[in-house]
């Protein structure tokens, strides 16, 4: 019995990804004007977004903060290059500590199936300071999500990227950014003094490159973190919605370079 049912999880694991497609040619999901290419998902309303969370205008994407959830593409994607730019809004959840948002990738299984909100996907965190570090989001059903990295202890005990760092399965805790502050503390609007991302009210460029089983995440052109033996290798692309007013802009998919495949 345990053989069959590995069995079929193969044949489903490999249904699912082979509906995933490697763009030939950069994908621009704001360019059309609406969000028909997204599908919307909110904790309290589910597929429906009766308060308008996530609303579209010239090109750039509002999202309110008003509840928990995302929008996901419909696509799944493989070996590509994101680039996206957010920017923080006034609206916050109202309780002390930062500003918080993240672009999930390699998403798959059901709406909702990690703590009622969330698809099982890698987290490319947002927050204030926090800006490349990475989540494994598990859930109930899909694949099971999976990472690796090069990481070195810094002086608070936590895990920071370092290429040349001894490689860690990821085991529940966050992998951080390879300059993420040693003792930060995540309070409103407060930085990092080896921040990379940019201050309050300005845009900030996120590129994530997921080639193969690896994903490299960049900041403003910095990279600060990569994973790799990353499972699954593909999945749906999320723009968070979690309780904080954020924008973002100049969504891009795009086909890998030579060198990054």
């Amino acid at each position: 019995m345990k053989a069959v049912a590995i069995f079929l999880f193969c044949l489903s694991f490999a249904a699912w990804a082979a509906e995933s497609i490697s763009p030939r040619k950069p994908i621009r999901p704001f360019s059309g004007g609406d969000l028909s290419v997204f599908e919307t998902w909110l904790k309290d309303s589910k597929r429906d977004d009766p308060q308008r969370v996530f609303s579209l205008k010239q090109g750039v994407l509002h999202v309110s903060g008003a509840g928990r959830g995302y929008i996901a593409t419909r696509q799944a994607y493989r070996d590509y290059r994101l680039s996206v730019e957010f920017k923080w809004g006034k609206k916050t959840d109202g309780g002390r500590y930062v500003r918080n948002s993240g672009v999930l990738l390699h998403a798959g299984g059901a709406h909702g199936a990690a703590r009622g909100v969330w698809m099982n996907s890698l987290e490319v965190q947002l927050a204030q300071g926090c800006e490349g570090d990475f989540i494994v989001i598990r859930g109930s059903g899909g694949p099971k999500v999976d990472i690796t990295c090069n990481t070195r202890l810094a002086k608070d005990k936590r895990t920071r990227w370092d290429p040349k760092g001894k490689p860690m399965r990821y085991s529940g805790r966050q992998f951080w950014w390879n300059r993420h502050q040693p003792f930060f503390k995540e309070h409103l609007d407060t930085r990092g003094r080896n921040d990379v991302a940019s201050p309050l009210g300005e845009w900030t460029r996120v590129e994530c490159v997921c080639a193969g089983g690896r994903v490299s995440v960049f900041i403003n052109g910095v990279k600060v973190n990569e994973a790799f033996n990353v499972s699954p290798r593909s999945g749906r692309i999320l723009l968070q919605n979690e309780g904080h007013e954020v924008w973002f802009r100049k969504l891009v998919i795009a086909p890998l370079a030579k060198g990054e495949k």
